[in-house]
């Protein structure tokens, strides 16, 4: 292995070793949807010829000297983390999931490493590295290196197209009823994504601000109110619309809510599969569609919010707002708290929900009076049950499902202890929303309140071998996009608002979408502005005309 070799040379078996070495989850996939051996080695053998012939022709561009290696090295390294991912929680390495990994802030990134990652990652890289460090790659003239270079990627080229069309009767089924495979051709996939995510929209058009707040007021319920509104919308992480109690859950998940005379919906979807895409897409005014088409940024519910002259206010306990509140008053929920209150509520910089109620009438107090005056809407963003580490979402005297899976490493869990961890999770995040509505409560002498919750996306739990989230929408199951949606009126914004709860009740079961909270919030708010639609209110048939 100490012999010289030239760049090209080394380029092909590293490709070699990685189509061998990180190309696992894609063999167990192809093995799983042929049945049996006489047909999955034929897909095998025709994915195999794909992926070593683009991975040739990914590393062609960088056959150059020696000092190629750490670059060929970081390759091996992000193919090792790519595949333990892939193993692990069987997802897929397409641009969303890159996305995703380069939003992930630190305490998000820490839930996902283990021993088995580096165990599984040094299995792969340890042996390349070796003979990284051994094999010599002599120095070549530039022209000649060029030459020889264009003649790889032309061949690897050539053999990718050639055996694509020789084997297209083979492929051309598989890859258009399995469209997942296609991002799991390790590296490939996850260089593609990568750079589809960080490279792209260097090319694109600047995407341009657009405002949508011109013409927003407050409407005639100001006129002559006896308290203003405060409604408090709730952004819940990774909660199942059916692993709610109040949805026909078998298990009691949400006494708290069950109490407080709630109404739950239980036919609600998400726009996207992830925070990224669901969070702006909820509040905006265009829809999953005009959201998904837009070629430049929008405002949205809280810029129009706050051009009405309401005070807006955005508490975090996630990894950030994804642009949402960029203009509006926001603050970390971990801001300014006592040692003492962090020692109970938080592990390192990650909190308990809880820690949004901490300081929540000081942040309110401290947005200027006269928005105050007129009303508050105030957007918290919870942690809720954010994966893998379900067991670190519910406080010790909340776990009453036991016992729990408490590693994130899910497939070493059994199936009930993982139903009990994220169970667990959702049984917090029932003691969260009803101590936000005790709360609330104890505002109505100031304020006419009500609270909103709703999910940003689902999450799977080892349906179809699936875990966690993330999934293109359009392919993904049904339980990473049905989310739950609960929504408490106190007695003074129902009045205020003339709802029926019978009427409110008997609508259980109408579909709705994130589509709907951007005019339902606003409806509730009563801001007249010309982006309201009130087909998209979901409580607007349930107001009386008199």
């Amino acid at each position: 292995m100490s012999q010289p070799r030239s760049a090209q040379a080394a380029i092909v078996g590293l490709s070699i070793y990685l189509l061998l070495a990180a190309n696992w989850p894609l063999w167990l996939a192809l093995a799983r949807i042929g049945g049996a051996p006489s047909v999955y080695m034929r897909s095998i053998g025709a994915m195999a010829v794909l992926t070593v012939a683009g991975t040739v022709a990914l590393l062609s561009l960088t056959a150059w000297t020696r000092w190629m290696k750490p670059l060929w090295f970081a390759v091996v390294l992000l193919a090792a983390v790519a595949q333990h991912y892939m193993l692990t929680y069987r997802v897929v390495m397409d641009p969303s999931m890159a996305a995703n990994a380069l939003q992930t802030d630190l305490h998000e990134a820490r839930d996902l490493m283990s021993w088995r990652m580096l165990i599984d990652v040094l299995l792969v890289c340890a042996p390349a590295g070796w003979w990284l460090l051994r094999v010599q790659v002599p120095p070549m003239r530039a022209w000649r290196q060029l030459w020889r270079n264009g003649a790889m990627l032309a061949v690897a080229v050539t053999v990718a197209a050639g055996g694509a069309a020789l084997m297209s009767r083979e492929l051309a089924p598989l890859m258009r009823n399995h469209v997942t495979l296609r991002y799991m051709m390790n590296p490939l996939a996850s260089v593609y994504s990568a750079g589809a995510v960080v490279v792209k929209p260097l090319f694109r058009h600047r995407r341009q601000l657009i405002p949508i707040s011109g013409g927003a007021a407050l409407g005639a319920s100001y006129a002559a109110q006896a308290r203003p509104p405060m409604f408090v919308v709730v952004v819940g992480e990774t909660a199942r619309a059916d692993h709610f109690a109040l949805n026909g859950y078998g298990r009691d998940t949400t006494p708290g809510l069950a109490g407080r005379g709630v109404t739950s919906w239980r036919n609600v979807h998400s726009c996207g599969t992830n925070t990224l895409a669901s969070v702006p897409c909820m509040f905006s005014s265009l829809g999953k569609a005009g959201y998904e088409g837009s070629r430049d940024d929008h405002e949205n519910l809280l810029d129009v919010a706050q051009a009405a002259g309401l005070a807006v206010l955005w508490i975090d306990n996630q990894s950030g707002c994804k642009g949402v509140c960029d203009r509006v008053p926001n603050a970390s929920a971990s801001e300014g708290l006592s040692s003492d209150v962090k020692d109970v509520l938080c592990d390192g910089d990650e909190c308990l929900d809880d820690v949004m109620l901490r300081n929540i009438d000081q942040r309110i107090a401290a947005l200027p009076a006269e928005r105050r005056a007129r009303g508050v809407l105030l957007v918290m963003h919870q942690m809720g049950s954010h994966g893998p580490a379900y067991a670190k979402r519910s406080a010790p005297d909340v776990k009453r499902f036991t016992p729990e899976c408490k590693t994130n490493v899910l497939a070493d869990c059994s199936h009930g202890e993982l139903m009990n961890a994220y169970d667990n999770s959702i049984a917090h995040t029932d003691r969260f929303l009803s101590r936000t509505i005790d709360w609330l409560q104890a505002q109505s002498s100031r304020y006419d309140t009500g609270m909103l919750y709703m999910s940003d996306h689902g999450e799977s739990l080892g349906e179809y071998g699936l875990f966690l989230h993330g999934l293109p929408y359009n392919i993904a199951p049904d339980v990473q996009k049905h989310v739950p949606m609960v929504v408490w009126f106190g007695d003074g914004l129902r009045a205020r608002e003339k709802l029926s709860t019978a009427c409110l009740r008997s609508d259980q079961d109408v579909a709705l979408t994130h589509d709907n909270l951007y005019h339902t919030v606003l409806g509730v708010m009563d801001v007249q502005t010309p982006t309201y639609k009130p087909a998209l209110d979901a409580f607007a048939h349930c107001k009386a005309t008199s």
